[in-house]
């Protein structure tokens, strides 16, 4: 791959996160002497976002939220870059639009949100020159030619510094490995990577490993690991997805299971809120 001599997907020399570069060493597995104690270990910072409406092709009326999240580098306690979160809502409705929600709408539709998505984001990252960004797409968009160009034409007009890097969600585990890479390899250059969002599932995960990605995204927010025995069970789904994939970036993980994450395998982590509970 042009500008990335260890022919893995993404940005090279350890900047896909917008992070100084890392000694070869030290780009795939983090040096335990790197942790941080824990009661240094921040995860914590408000949410920049925005909201609009959009009217589908069969006139519905959907509500549209961004919202810009910190992602932090496990091995070092901090926060190398940004990712847009984005929820997708029935006007009227509480419902976000997940799983067989996204089946009603036409690929159109997808592609809209996914083209609105990639501009406004854009606007909120603000990438500086040595800075990275995630932005969300569809995989019903990423999979067409005619959704990449658009996605690709829109990023276009942005003159903008950074890295940016394309997280593909939504289907991606009924898709063929060859398709994906054929699909996600359009986004790979020097300034801009994939990461594949994948359901919380060792063989999903192990499926995807014959694609080879630079990124996998795991959601935790529905993958018990409060206590010891279920963080067993989550541990293994973090080392089969390291063994898939140069870096694991864990969604909606607890913020004190940040070290054992990192433990795991995991590298990146989006840290869910921790609300005080009274009894």
């Amino acid at each position: 791959m042009m500008g990335n001599p260890t022919g893995r997907r993404g940005p090279p020399d350890g900047s896909a996160w917008g992070d100084r570069p890392l000694p070869p060493d030290e780009q795939t597995v983090p040096r335990p002497d790197s942790v941080l104690p824990l009661e240094r270990r921040a995860y914590a910072t408000p949410y920049e976002s925005l909201t609009f409406q959009m009217v589908t092709r069969a006139g519905r009326e959907l509500t549209v939220t961004l919202a810009a999240q910190p992602v932090f580098d496990l091995a070092r306690s901090t926060p190398v870059s940004r990712r847009i979160r984005r929820t997708v809502r029935h006007s009227g409705g509480e419902r976000a639009l997940t799983g067989l929600g996204r089946k009603a709408l036409e690929p159109a539709d997808l592609q809209r949100i996914d083209l609105q998505a990639l501009h406004q984001g854009l606007d909120m990252l603000k990438l500086g020159e040595n800075e990275s960004g995630v932005l969300p797409a569809f995989w019903r968009t990423v999979a067409t030619n005619r959704g990449r160009f658009s996605l690709l034409c829109t990023e276009m007009q942005h003159d903008r510094p950074g890295v940016l890097l394309v997280e593909v969600m939504g289907g991606l585990e009924q898709a063929s490995p060859d398709a994906v890479e054929a699909a996600i390899s359009h986004f790979e250059t020097r300034r801009q990577g994939a990461i594949l969002h994948v359901s919380p599932d060792i063989g999903a995960v192990r499926r995807l490993a014959a694609v080879k990605p630079r990124c996998l995204s795991l959601d935790f927010a529905g993958v018990t690991h409060d206590n010891a025995r279920d963080w067993a069970q989550a541990a293994l789904l973090i080392g089969a997805a390291r063994e898939a994939s140069e870096q694991v970036m864990l969604l909606n993980l607890r913020p004190d299971r940040g070290l054992a994450a990192h433990q795991a395998g995991a590298t990146h982590a989006v840290f869910a809120g921790m609300d005080v509970l009274t009894v």
